[in-house]
């Protein structure tokens, strides 16, 4: 009998709008229940991008994200509450605007979307 899939990835890409190529090329990946994945490379090679969009922290250019049969991009909320992200250091992520870190750890506090733009503002006025 197969494992279960739980992070099912499929044609992944993630393009910014300053750079030359692709941060994340026509990924696709299962992890199934109870696979350790690892990500080795270079710098600049796409895995915090790759992570960042799997957690939701960062939209895709295009492709699709499954966690646990939950859409990242239709059910954020259902992703949320079924992975963890454990950053290498507590501390900002400098490829982050100050808004985007805040984004990123209002929806790990669960906070909606509006309450963490008005939160947002307010703190980047002071």
């Amino acid at each position: 009998m197969e494992a279960s899939v739980d992070i099912r990835v499929r044609g992944l890409l993630k393009r910014y709008r300053n750079s030359a190529g692709n941060a994340v090329d026509g990924i696709d990946l299962d992890v199934r229940r109870g696979e350790f994945l690892g990500l080795l490379g270079p710098n600049g090679a796409g895995k915090t991008s790759l992570i960042s969009i799997i957690t939701g922290v960062r939209r895709a250019t295009d492709g699709t994200v499954q966690v646990q049969g939950h859409d990242i991009a239709a059910q954020p909320d259902k992703v949320h509450g079924c992975i963890g992200l454990v950053p290498q250091d507590i501390a900002l992520y400098e490829m982050l605007t100050a808004r985007e870190n805040m984004a990123f750890f209002g929806r790990l506090h669960g906070l909606d979307g509006k309450t963490i733009r008005e939160r947002s503002e307010r703190l980047l006025e002071l």
